[in-house]
């Protein structure tokens, strides 16, 4: 017959944050280790995809590891993925284009309308 394994929390639910392992002692015993959550990936904050360069820590971890560890080193290291900050820098830059454009035009109806 299979040896009984006790609960060594309080908690009786098996719920994500009571996870636990059978593991057998060096003295033959069964007993429960209980596991710690599994860790998700920080997400970009514009496609949602992972960001790569960061590891996948618990909230409170990130406070341990160093900074350079928790970013990239480009623009939006962090936060946002390189596609994301690329379309925002090719987007900026097509705005100011545009205003461009839109200066210049006016200019010409401007000199075309008093001759």
């Amino acid at each position: 017959m299979a040896q009984r394994v006790t609960l060594r929390k309080r908690q009786p639910y098996n719920t994500t944050s009571s996870r636990r392992r059978i593991v057998k002692t060096p003295g033959g015993k069964l007993v429960y280790h209980h596991l710690k959550k599994l860790p998700t990936q920080p997400k970009c904050g514009d496609c949602g995809i992972g960001l790569p360069g960061v590891p996948a820590l618990r909230p409170r971890e990130y406070a341990t590891i160093s900074k350079r560890q928790k970013t990239v080193c480009r623009a939006y290291g962090g936060s946002r993925c390189g596609d994301c900050v690329k379309s925002r820098i090719l987007r900026a830059f097509l705005v100011e284009e545009a205003k461009i454009v839109k200066k210049v035009i006016k200019s010409q109806q401007k000199a075309g309308g008093h001759k």
